[in-house]
C-alpha cells in the first residue's frame, strides 16, 4: 500500500484519506487538515482565501472534505500521503 501512494493521483490521495478518516471517525485528521487550510491556500497563491479563514472559521469543514481540489489539493498531497502510510489499512 505504501510504495504506490506516490503514484495516486491528489484527488484519489484525498479521497483515500478523506474516506479513511470519515470510517475511522478521525476528528484529529480533520482537525489538522483544516489548521493546514490557511497555509496551503497561500503557498497555492490564494491569499485571499487564507485569509478569510483566518478570520473566520466559517466553511471549514466544506474546505476539508473538498480539500484534494486543484492547487490546494496539490499544496495537501505530502498529507495525503502522510496520514495513509501511518493507516496503512486504508
Amino acid at each position: 500500500m505504501t510504495d504506490d501512494l506516490d503514484q495516486l493521483s491528489t484527488h484519489e490521495l484525498h479521497d483515500r484519506a478523506v474516506h479513511r478518516a470519515e470510517k475511522h471517525m478521525d476528528v484529529k485528521f480533520f482537525w489538522a487538515l483544516l489548521k493546514l487550510i490557511p497555509a496551503a491556500e497561500a503557498l497555492s497563491g490564494d491569499e485571499g482565501e487564507a485569509e478569510y479563514d483566518i478570520q473566520f472559521s466559517k466553511g471549514k469543514i466544506y474546505d476539508a472534505l473538498h480539500s484534494g481540489d486543484g492547487a490546494l489539493g496539490e499544496a495537501l498531497r505530502p498529507v495525503f500521503i502522510d496520514y495513509l502510510r501511518k493507516h496503512s489499512d486504508a
